[in-house]
């Protein structure tokens, strides 16, 4: 379409699907910022918005991992760039990490490095992309999924997860949605942004549906391990063997190094699937055109996941469960809020506003900027993972600031 500018014509404009940050976390992120910048109420800023647990002074990485990066950077052996694949250290220290949760281990060549889980999901989607294709998602779910798509143009069907059922799959309306151009199903485990951890047999069972759908599951693990609920973390590979499973992970959650961005992709298929349908080979193809992660950080990997001590995520899994545990009791006690499922992995919750007990709010993006504006709190509308009338709120702060924030 052609624009005229003084007389002339330009034969370019920009791309409409790339205009998402409307609706990313970011971008409502930066519009409730606004809101409290524009006032003038005085108030101490709570932010209960971002899931970043370094906002939280008690959350502190492990010593290794500053050792382990200095000492990579300082050896003056890693200012180079990197293969495109990643270090072959750092692949097999991950392919190690993540073999000691499944039945079969993993090979180096099982493992790509990626600047951060992000950089996962926009390598991800469009090597699945094929004019035609859809893909499924969970709602709520975890936006970078729904831009990245648009940018790929890869249609996007949506699956319900059930909050009263503890956050499970709607497996009928998974089925019910898929069709001949379905090419995979995207599970977040623990779940970013619902808060809990999927069982084991709920997992088996989504991935029998998924080989009775013929589509691979994508298993976005990013917080892996961060459960101090009843439920243990089981990872997605454990049923590789029924279904091939793409796994995104990273150091960001875990290891509370989010701003590190060094992140991974594995291909848990003992099948051999994904390398018989072109994925491997594809997926190596997207890495020669994009960034690589940082090589000094990549040298370091070996060593925060081979020398990181059980203690230092003890400690922060025992924070995260008395942090579930206040939230969950203030909520009980605020009339127009609702917590359907007690947070218990992960390091946020989902939460319903009741309308009936408040005046003067038209929806949840109204609620959210009126908290903004009169008590300097930040929440996440729940539009903008998905859920309409819903709130995702941050547990990885600190408690006073939760106590406070959640029963202004």
């Amino acid at each position: 379409m052609e624009k005229e500018n003084n007389g002339e014509k330009w034969k370019f404009q920009g791309n409409k699907g790339l205009n998402t940050s409307s609706v990313s976390v970011r971008g409502v992120y930066n519009m409730l910022m606004d809101s409290i910048n524009n006032n003038d109420n005085n108030k101490i800023l709570i932010r209960l918005c971002r899931v970043d647990p370094t906002d939280n002074p008690l959350f502190r990485t492990t010593p290794v991992a500053h050792e382990a990066v200095a000492a990579a950077a300082q050896s003056f052996d890693f200012n180079c760039y990197p293969p495109t694949v990643g270090l072959p250290d750092a692949k097999r220290a991950i392919a190690n990490y993540l073999s000691s949760d499944l039945p079969y281990r993993l090979s180096p060549e099982d493992v790509f490095l990626t600047v951060g889980g992000t950089q996962a999901i926009d390598i991800i989607l469009p090597v699945l992309a094929r004019p035609g294709a859809n893909i499924l998602l969970p709602r709520p779910g975890y936006p970078q999924y729904d831009s990245r798509a648009a940018c790929c143009q890869l249609e996007v069907r949506y699956f319900d997860l059930l909050p009263r059922r503890g956050w499970e799959v709607d497996l009928d309306s998974l089925e019910a949605m898929t069709d001949d151009n379905t090419v995979a199903m995207v599970l977040i485990n623990p779940s970013n942004p619902c808060g809990n951890v999927f069982t084991y047999q709920h997992l088996e069972k989504v991935a029998e549906t998924a080989k009775k759908l013929g589509i691979c599951v994508i298993s976005d693990e990013v917080y892996a391990h961060v459960a101090f609920g009843s439920n243990p973390f089981v990872p997605m590979g454990v049923f590789s063997s029924i279904v091939p499973v793409i796994t995104i992970g990273s150091l960001s959650k875990r290891w509370l190094i989010p701003g590190w961005r060094t992140g991974w992709i594995a291909t848990c298929d003992p099948n051999k699937i994904f390398q018989k349908t072109g994925i491997v080979a594809n997926i190596i193809s997207y890495l020669e055109i994009t960034s690589d992660p940082l090589t000094f950080m990549q040298a370091a990997v070996p060593q925060i996941l081979e020398k990181t001590k059980a203690e230092f995520h003890v400690k922060n899994l025992d924070m995260m469960r008395e942090a579930a545990d206040i939230f969950y009791d203030v909520c009980k006690e605020i009339p127009c809020l609702t917590c359907p499922h007690k947070p218990e992995g992960a390091m946020a919750a989902m939460v319903e506003i009741n309308f009936s007990h408040v005046k003067g709010i038209i929806d949840d993006v109204d609620f959210c900027i009126k908290l903004a504006r009169e008590e300097s709190v930040i929440l996440l509308p729940g539009v903008t993972v998905g859920l309409k009338n819903w709130l995702r709120i941050s547990i990885a702060v600190d408690l006073s600031d939760l106590q406070e924030g959640v029963s202004t």
